[in-house]
């Protein structure tokens, strides 16, 4: 069953708790002293890094990510590499952030601070026991509860995927065109790119839909931008007309 069909069906609790107007009136004194965003050293990921017993003398991050949704990344694929549970826990995080989506009720419940610790930790416990999420995941969300961090998720995930993806050796490159490209053409452009990236890396193409480069390809991988847009290529002629002219 998906997960926000669980959360839909499994804890008459958790929308007890939300919908109690006691609980969301007051906000916890907690909630007023958590950590700056920059988390590496705080005492939620110490006490997440715990969790695990296996020690990290063989386990290196693949990416060097910064910021505190970086650091929170970073500590769940530690976790999650020495459990050996990577796969899973990829798709255990991906699903909460899709039921973030859909269920206005979860989404409200991760981005409400006004709701105590105590509460969140709580829920967050029992709708992922419920689930039946790995360890891993589950303690790290009750983490993020702990420390009025779940309205990250999103962004947490989208950074640890980044990690998965590295540690697997795939290559995400996004391919922006005015429709979708031709089975063929797409499949010629995949091959062009591996040959770029070499052997070893593994090509993870995402195709987007946007009318308003109005022709050509704009293709970004590795923080680079390949930017192939009629659109582009009119801006640029139409600065090279707007130059001045000189006679000799």
């Amino acid at each position: 069953m998906a997960l926000t069909g669980r959360i839909r069906s499994g804890l008459p609790f958790f929308r007890y708790l939300l919908r109690s107007e006691a609980t969301l009136s007051r906000r916890s004194i907690a909630d007023r002293s958590f950590p700056s965003p920059n988390l590496a050293g705080s005492e939620g990921l110490r006490c997440f890094a715990t969790k695990t017993k296996e020690t990290e003398a063989n386990i290196k991050i693949p990416l060097s990510l910064f910021g505190g949704t970086g650091n929170y990344a970073s500590a769940l694929f530690l976790a999650a590499a020495k459990a050996n549970q990577l796969d899973k826990v990829e798709s255990e995080i991906l699903d909460v952030v899709e039921a973030s989506k859909r269920s206005p009720l979860f989404s409200s419940f991760i981005k409400d601070l006004s709701i105590p610790r105590e509460t969140r930790v709580k829920a967050v416990s029992e709708i992922f026991s419920e689930a039946g999420f790995t360890d891993v995941c589950k303690n790290f969300l009750i983490v993020l509860a702990e420390n009025g961090r779940l309205k990250y998720l999103e962004r947490i995930a989208q950074r640890f995927v980044d990690l998965t993806m590295a540690h697997r050796g795939e290559v995400k490159v996004i391919v922006t065109s005015v429709i979708p490209l031709p089975e063929q053409e797409e499949k010629e452009l995949k091959q062009t790119l591996q040959d770029i990236l070499g052997a070893g890396k593994t090509v993870k193409l995402e195709q987007k839909i946007d009318p308003r480069i109005l022709g050509g390809l704009v293709i970004e991988f590795d923080q680079k931008v390949f930017d192939m847009s009629i659109k582009t290529r009119a801006k640029q002629m139409e600065e090279f007309l707007r130059q001045p002219l000189h006679f000799g």
